[in-house]
């Protein structure tokens, strides 16, 4: 492969990988390494990334997929010739690998030298240990030459890493509860390492299978592209620095109308004052300065089990909005509704937060399935001072309410007595009508808007008539 197919290859993959990289941009890197050159693989890496990336959510996936393209090395570390169709398709090294006793009393030594590494932070020595468990843990052979695969769940399998970091305290004096903060560093080594062993099987991977191949079915899409209802707890932790911004365009956007209007009722006296400096005629009307003031805000989340991936991406969201408006006021529901406000209390931590709203989803259930229809009308039952003219109703759910009534009259009197009224629907809109979805008419009461990652909620609020 030439160096401008490797260039067109590696701008087409990180388009797929769901980077915005426009043609204008891709010329730019051309001029960026033509000026800096190639002898350096870390300024290539800066090169491509300074006139690529816009978004700091999208840097990891440009580094995964700059490591297919241009991996640091080949093979264990050498140039590795496939010139026949036996098993010179596997290095030396490798070779070697796969014929060396990796028996208790080795893979004992191992992961010795791994507590050390992960004591001393050192990343060199934690990259080198990640490309030896690879090589030694992580191969399965296939039936014939070029079928060999890496696996990194079958080095975390025999390596265990999680499990070194009550010894790797014990090597440094301390107890798992005698110092939280140290805890924490030593876990952050441990997924430091964990990372650089998939990244090492990806590039094994890649060597094999191809880098089109790996980038198209390895590389995660950068986070406000990753649908919500797959996205682990670790994604939902690096979601959370978007959602704060997005949450006060969104307040932002439902308080407008009240920025349109800054000027209060006619100030009579002040005019009146003003005229006698043109003879008592009012050229210039005055008007009372408008106190500034929120609004309020009601959020009914679905937290059934066909949305329990999207529940924790609007307990964020929810925490994220209490802070943008005047009074917050958060529901759950299953088929019973009940009211989780006083769960996001300033200083409460997300985690907890969330294991305690299923168990309060626990208490509110009355049949264990989700029932739209007997949540929106006990809501208008328990709580009917909840909507005044000066709040604004939001839904967070999947309108899958199987088969049951759907209440259609409750939720049009709901919607007439908030202010404004949305819903955000996690499934995509072409599933929407289809088996026991109510989208449809639950859409024809209220805007109805497929939110299924970050830039769909950032189009919703950009939408906002």
């Amino acid at each position: 492969m030439s160096l401008l197919d490797r260039h067109i290859a590696f701008v087409e993959a990180l388009r797929s990988a769901g980077l915005p990289v426009s043609l204008s941009e891709g010329l730019d890197a051309v001029r960026a390494i033509d000026s800096l050159g190639l002898g350096d693989r870390d300024t290539l890496r800066a090169a491509y990334a300074a006139t690529l990336v816009k978004r700091q959510p999208h840097r990891p996936g440009f580094d995964q997929v700059f490591d297919l393209y241009f991996p640091p090395l080949i093979g264990d570390g050498r140039i590795v010739r496939h010139d026949s169709e036996d098993d010179s398709t596997i290095s030396p090294a490798e070779r070697d690998g796969l014929s060396a006793a990796d028996g208790p009393e080795q893979l004992a030594d191992f992961r010795e030298a791994l507590t050390e590494a992960l004591g001393m932070g050192d990343p060199d020595a934690l990259a080198a240990l990640a490309r030896e468990a690879v090589q030694r843990f992580g191969l399965i052979r296939g039936r014939g030459p070029g079928e060999q695969r890496w696996s990194s769940y079958n080095v975390m399998n025999r390596v265990s890493p999680g499990e070194l970091v009550a010894k790797v305290l014990h090597v440094l004096g301390q107890e798992l509860d005698d110092d939280p903060a140290l805890r924490r560093l030593v876990d952050a080594q441990v997924r430091a390492f964990e990372g650089m062993v998939d990244a090492e099987v990806r590039r094994r991977a890649a060597e094999v299978r191809g880098p089109e191949h790996v980038a198209r079915y390895t590389v995660r899409k950068s986070i406000d592209q990753l649908d919500f209802t797959s996205a682990r707890k670790s994604d939902l932790e690096e979601m959370r620095p978007e959602i704060g911004p997005l949450a006060r365009r969104l307040a932002t956007r439902l308080n407008r109308h009240k920025a349109a209007r800054r000027r209060g009722p006619v100030d009579f006296r002040h005019t009146v004052r003003a005229s006698m400096s043109s003879g008592g005629v009012p050229l210039e009307i005055h008007h009372r300065p408008r106190r500034p003031t929120r609004t309020d805000l009601v959020v009914l989340c679905d937290i059934s089990g066909s949305v329990a991936s999207f529940a924790g991406f609007t307990l964020m969201l929810v925490f994220a909005l209490r802070e943008q408006f005047d009074r917050v006021r958060a529901f759950t529901f299953v088929d019973e509704i009940h009211e989780v406000t006083d769960q996001f209390r300033t200083g409460a931590d997300p985690a907890e937060t969330l294991a305690a709203l299923a168990a309060s989803a626990r208490h509110a259930t009355l049949w264990g399935r989700t029932n739209y229809g007997r949540a929106f009308t006990r809501f208008a039952e328990q709580h009917p001072d909840a909507l005044t003219p000066r709040t604004n109703l939001l839904v967070l759910g999947d309108a899958r309410s199987n088969y049951s009534d759907l209440a259609l009259p409750v939720v049009a009197d709901l919607v007439h007595q908030a202010r404004h009224a949305w819903w955000l629907n996690p499934e995509a809109s072409r599933h929407w009508d289809t088996g026991d979805s109510a989208a449809r008419d639950y859409g024809a009461l209220m805007p109805m808007a497929e939110c299924r990652n970050l830039v769909q909620l950032g189009q919703f609020i950009h939408d906002l008539a």
